[in-house]
């Protein structure tokens, strides 16, 4: 037992000497000069480096970069427009990390660990970059181990190193015994001394991982990066083809067969979606932490926002974590003032008492006389507490306090009443004289029940709202508890959760997976849930093809919480489920979760929407290279032109777009939606411009040919680009409204304005084949609405 959890006559001896000091001042700054700091570079966010190498070392921007260094040797500058978009774009999407990278550095200093350590006699808290090798830490239920190292004391010292080796089993740790860092607590104290710091200790490397801002495994980064993949290999053919054919079958000047393939070529990329998506998440980020919650890592926003099931953790999430004691129950005539006495001695006996244990500690104060001679700390698998106490008058009696169902045999006469209690949503201990050895693997057999402790619940005030919000958004909510099935049930009866009224005895569940899955879908309410089934539970639904989110604060959910598609820790709780969590509520509130499921959505909702815009351009670009290539024609476009059209009918209306409200839940396969409405949209925008073009060939002759056919292609692809705009935009508010017009306005102030129309090349000649443009751009609008109408019904997503 550790000196803090030793007790004397007249309760907890809190301020007793410690027999290990730890190190003094002069020993630890001998250590600091030496260099033996943990000085392990946990970081919560990428470095500035990291941000701009990321933002400007892209494949794209350096295949647009040597294209834009062409059109600067062989001019005009207006064909050259698309790198300055390029280098605006690129400097927009830095800006927006690097204030995200502030939220996130300001955030994990409120969430850092600060581990307790001893030196001269003294325990405090320090950061864990101040920690020193041979420093004593002392550690208590869901303390994480931040260093490896050798134990000194042991107060019932459980360590749970799943997360290191595997095993899901507790191990009791033991003086002399070693512990690893990134291992936890799961019940009892004690204190050890620090062997290996910083990049030494076994897990630093796990450490840094767990708490580091990435911007990886995210369906939609990796959907992008595939299509991106497919326009690098059509690029390299559709450059040769396009340069060939103007150079020797069409004679074109150099410079001029230069401008047209790069015209051709540039449009194809969708580089403004690899931005955009970026920025998307670092606003994401921002607007998440205002509101105290830390995203650890950035796809999470991603990931919660496809999630259709959330597992909630009573305890801190429905309920607050404080309690009150409302009654005391003696049994079988027991005296009530022994068993207020009994009561205090157990409070005294845990250094570190859960919120059960310190709502008895603050109704029943330790009495004189009484000392604990040994102790059992609470282990949520266990479902108790116990400890061996000298009363006043030197008897010696061992003694639990836990769970009823746990403690006696079912059919017991007491349990009847106890379940009348839980249908209030109240919680009730048990206090029960044990006649066997404290450590004795059967000292539940044979328990003498002496009383019955009811503790009040203090429900969360917002709780009600959340589970609202996730009813009315879909996402189904399971209550997961370790307490009386039926008083979950009541306590979740309270907030008005659907299926509340039957709650489930997680004992009774059918360990095979696929019938676990059956009744976990069935039901919302669960109690008497080990931590191990916790995360049986969270396998089990995803089996199902259920996007699960597990929340909690307590060690007994960090299994799940680490198997879960989604982590959610709340900032209070222990430093083991803030490690493996990838959201932390901060604020410590339930009800910030809808926000980061909003968020979320409307994240991933809007890039899906606005990727359709990138990738109808790169399909439509794709084909008009190809169609013009086979036909031996020269392209009629120039870099200007499709500049324009890129800014107005997609850059800066997709910039908007992606920032707006959308509460639609994320659904899977991103290429697969993106694709079914970019394709066919695509083909027909690129064969009404080419449609154009031929009929223009025909209309026009002379000298000025080409620039007049250019100008009749352009305003058909501009206005049926405006419909997959103005499609993309539905449904209409107000500001998308104005947002489409704008858009159409700025194109007309092109045609209009003469110095427009010679920067840009652009000048409708007569009225027949400008009024010809529109009416094919009509057709393709019509299809256009047919398509996305057609696609939609063969293809649901």
């Amino acid at each position: 037992m550790t000196q803090r959890a030793k007790t004397e006559a007249g309760g907890r001896e809190r301020d007793a000497e410690p027999a290990h000091r730890g190190l003094s001042a002069a020993e630890v700054a001998e250590r600091v000069s030496r260099g033996e700091v943990n000085d392990v570079p946990v970081r919560s966010s990428r470095s500035t480096a990291d941000i701009v190498r990321s933002n400007v070392f892209t494949r794209f921007n350096a295949i647009i970069g040597v294209l834009f260094v062409i059109i600067l040797i062989v001019g005009p500058i207006q064909d050259g427009l698309f790198g300055f978009v390029i280098v605006a774009n690129t400097g927009i999407g830095i800006i927006q990390e690097l204030r995200a990278k502030k939220t996130l550095d300001s955030l994990a200093v409120i969430g850092e660990s600060r581990p307790t350590v001893r030196r001269d006699g003294t325990a405090a808290e320090i950061p864990t970059s101040e920690v020193v090798l041979g420093d004593v830490i002392e550690l208590g239920p869901g303390d994480k181990v931040i260093v490896d190292g050798e134990v000194l004391e042991s107060d019932g010292l459980e360590i749970d190193e799943s997360l290191l080796t595997g095993e899901a089993d507790p191990v009791v740790k033991k003086p002399g015994e070693k512990v690893m860092s990134g291992s936890f607590v799961v019940a009892g104290g004690g204190a050890f001394t620090a062997t290996k710091v910083g990049r030494e200790a076994y897990a630093a490397q796990l450490a840094e991982e767990a708490s580091r801002f990435t911007l990886v495994h995210s369906e939609l980064r990796t959907g992008i990066s595939q299509i991106l993949k497919y326009v690098t290999w059509m690029m390299v053919p559709t450059a040769i083809g396009l340069i060939l054919s103007h150079l020797f079958t069409l004679n074109m000047a150099g410079d001029e067969a230069v401008r047209r393939m790069v015209a051709g070529i540039v449009p194809m990329i969708p580089e403004g979606l690899v931005l955009l998506t970026s920025v998307a998440f670092a606003i994401g980020v921002i607007r998440l932490g205002r509101k105290k919650c830390l995203v650890q890592e950035l796809p999470a926003i991603e990931g919660l926002a496809r999630v259709d099931v959330v597992c909630l953790d009573k305890t801190g999430t429905l309920t607050e974590g404080g309690m009150d004691v409302s009654e005391l129950r003696p049994l079988d005539g027991a005296d009530e003032g022994r068993i207020e006495q009994v009561l205090g001695a157990l409070g005294a006996s845990d250094p570190r008492p859960n919120a059960s244990l310190q709502a008895i500690i603050d109704a029943y104060p330790a009495g004189d006389g009484w000392r604990s001679t040994d102790a059992l700390p609470f282990s949520s698998a266990r479902k108790y507490s116990g400890a061996a106490l000298q009363s006043p008058d030197g008897e010696h009696t061992t003694w639990l306090l836990g769970a009823p169902d746990v403690l006696l045999p079912s059919g017991d006469d007491a349990l009847s009443e106890i379940d009348d209690l839980n249908s209030q949503g109240l919680r009730v201990l048990l206090l029960a004289r044990a006649e066997r050895d404290l450590h004795d693997s059967a000292i539940t057999d044979h328990v003498r029940p002496t009383a019955l402790v009811v503790l009040e619940q203090r429900l969360r005030p917002d709780a009600m709202d959340t589970l609202r919000y996730f009813e009315e958004q879909g996402v189904q909510a399971k209550v997961i508890s370790g307490d009386n099935a039926v008083s979950v049930g009541a306590v979740a009866g309270k907030l008005g959760m659907p299926g509340a009224e039957s709650p489930v005895d997680a004992r009774k569940l059918p360990a095979d997976p696929e019938e676990m899955g059956k009744v976990l879908e069935d039901g919302a309410v669960f109690g008497r849930v080990t931590p191990q089934q916790k995360r049986d539970m969270v396998g089990a639904l995803q089996k199902r093809g259920h996007n699960v989110a597990m929340t909690g604060d307590g060690v007994n959910d960090v299994l799940a919480l680490k198997d879960a598609d989604i982590g959610v820790s709340m900032g209070a709780g222990s430093e083991a489920t803030k490690a493996v969590a990838q959201i932390v509520l901060l604020n410590n509130s339930f009800a910030t979760l809808p926000s980061v499921v909003a968020e979320g959505r409307r994240v991933i909702g809007n890039i899906t929407r606005v990727a359709t815009l990138f990738l109808t351009k790169t399909v439509y670009s794709v084909l008009l290279a190809i169609l013009v290539a086979c036909c031996q024609i020269p392209y009629p476009y120039l870099p200007r032109h499709l500049t324009l059209l890129s800014t107005l009918t997609i850059g800066v209306p997709a910039f908007f777009l992606a920032l707006a409200p959308n509460k639609e839940r994320a659904k899977p396969h991103f290429v697969r939606r993106v694709m079914r409405y970019a394709v066919p949209s695509g083909l027909i925008i690129g064969l009404a411009a080419f449609a154009t073009y031929l009929l223009a060939r025909s209309h026009y002759d002379g000298p000025d040919a080409l620039p007049a056919e250019t100008s009749a292609a352009t305003l058909t692809l501009f206005l049926s680009a405006m419909w997959v705009l103005a499609i993309i935009a539905r449904p209409y508010t107000w500001w998308r409204i104005g947002l489409v017009l704008a858009m159409a306005l700025g194109f007309l102030v092109v045609l209009v304005v003469p110095w427009l129309q010679n920067f840009f090349d652009l000048k409708l000649v007569g009225t027949t084949m400008p009024w010809a443009a529109v009416g094919i751009a009509v057709a393709a609008a019509v299809l256009l609405e047919v398509a996305w109408r057609v696609m939609g019904r063969r293809f649901p997503a």
